[in-house]
Parts: structure tokens; sequence; C-alpha cells
């Protein structure tokens, strides 16, 4: 059973960065940046084919690795983590002890104010705990991938009209289309400390988005959810401003007509 990273990166250089991942798997690396180029490098057995197109998005990039996969496996990454020894064999054991999975999320060591979940033991996903998990702890067998048909969103992510939720939404996608998602308490990765190209602080613009994602997430639920989600994060979120301010700004995003989901909805900006 062969893992294979897909990877989404801004302006990376092929050695680097397989030096700084420590990836010690076959890839598929998307690099955003200025240039149209394609190299293939051969690591310690590995086979590593990196992609550099000018186009951005980070639900795009994934797209593009999905289209060029080639494992058994597909395990999503981005350039900032660095992912532990023997990584590819725990992911690959954890499939063929649970024969049932078509993707198990993995834990991913990220600092703890922006921790959203920690998984401690195997047990399966559903719908209203789908949105507290990053693309970063994904894996899926491939075949069920392209089963299911199953893209992330081209308007949610980074680079993307609204700032987060590409994952939650893939990952929901992927259930109601009949597919299972189980958890296991093994750590892959670290994800390293660095500016986020998005992120601009939990202001209007945060919460907003965060209704819209939420009004596709969970439908009607949408602004108990919302509440939920504010209350259990209230020392974090509403630091500077207070729950009902915050969750006035969701419940204006989850009225928004526009906003739609699939891959060829709506255009990145």
């Amino acid at each position: 059973m062969k893992v294979e990273v897909l990877a989404s990166v801004m302006h990376e250089d092929p050695e680097a960065l397989i030096r700084r991942m420590r990836l010690d798997s076959d890839a598929v690396v998307i690099n955003q940046c200025d240039r149209l180029d394609y190299r293939e490098i051969e690591d310690s057995g590995n086979r590593i084919r990196f992609y550099s197109f000018p186009d951005r998005g980070v639900g795009r990039s994934r797209n593009e690795a999905i289209l060029r996969a080639e494992g058994d496996i597909c395990l999503f990454s981005d350039g900032d983590l660095v992912y532990e020894p023997g990584y590819a064999d725990a992911v690959a054991a954890e499939f063929v002890q649970n024969s049932d999975a078509d993707m198990i999320l993995f834990n991913v060591k990220i600092e703890e104010s922006r921790r959203t979940y920690h998984i401690t033991e195997r047990k399966r996903v559903h719908w209203y705990n789908c949105g507290r998990y990053g693309a970063v702890s994904f894996a899926v067998r491939r075949e069920s991938l392209l089963s299911s048909g199953v893209t992330f969103s081209l308007l949610f992510g980074g680079g993307a009209r609204y700032g987060s939720g590409e994952d939650s939404l893939f990952l929901k996608d992927f259930m109601d289309k009949g597919f299972s998602v189980y958890t296991a308490p093994v750590t892959i990765a670290e994800e390293t400390a660095g500016e986020s190209t998005w992120f601009e602080g939990y202001n209007e613009k945060f919460f907003r988005d965060k209704g819209v994602l939420y009004r596709h997430l969970y439908g009607r639920l949408a602004r108990v959810m919302a509440l939920r989600f504010l209350l259990a994060h209230r020392g974090t979120l509403c630091a500077e401003m207070s729950v009902g301010q915050a969750y006035r700004w969701m419940k204006a995003g989850s009225r928004k007509p526009e906003a739609s989901v699939g891959i060829g909805s709506g255009s990145e900006t």
C-alpha cells in the first residue's frame, strides 16, 4: 500500500522543501508561484513530482494534486508541515487495520491557540463534528476519492473569496456521498510557526466568512452550531469583542444568498 503526499505550497524550491518537510514517501507538490514548470526528483527511492503554476488558491492547488495522484493513499499536506519519521508506514498500517475506512484523520501538532482538535481514540466521524479537522489531517483511499467525485471548493480557503473552510466542506461532501471517515490517535506531523497568507485576526470578515461556511455545513442548524462554536472557543475568538457581536456577524454571513461551494462555482480572488 503506497502512501503519497499531496502538498499545496507557495514559492518553494524542490530540494529545500523535501529536506524541510522530511518527506519520506512519494509526493505530488503543487507550487503556487509565478511560472509554469515541472520537475521530477528521485529521493531515497521516493518519486517527488513538483509542478509550478501561476494560479492561486489552496482549493485549486489541492484539486490539481488530486488529478495527478497515483498512490493508494493520498495524504494532504501544506508546506509548513514537518513529518514524523515513519509517517507513511503509520498511515498505511491504520488503513490495513481498518478496512472499512475510506478516509482516516490523523493528529498534526499545532500551536495551542490554533488547535481545534486532538484525537485520542479510533472512532467514526459524523456530520456534526466534521468542522474541526484541517485538510492536513486527511488521508484517503484514492479509489474512494475518485469514486466520490468530491473536490475542494474554489470559494473557500486561502486565496479564495471566503477565508477558510474548504477542508470542512470537502469532508462533509465526502461523507454525504456515503463514504466512511474515521479518526486515529496517531501523530504524523508538526506544523511549523509561520505567517498565514489569509488569516488577519478574529475580525468582522472572519466571522462573516464563518457564517457563510456554517450555512453550507449545517443548513437550518447553522445558527445553533455558530453559537455552539463561539461559546466553545470564546476565550480565543472573542477576546476583543463580545460573543453577541461575533454571533451577529456570523448570522449575517449565513444569510448570504449568493454563496455556493461547488468546484465550478464563482471565481477566486
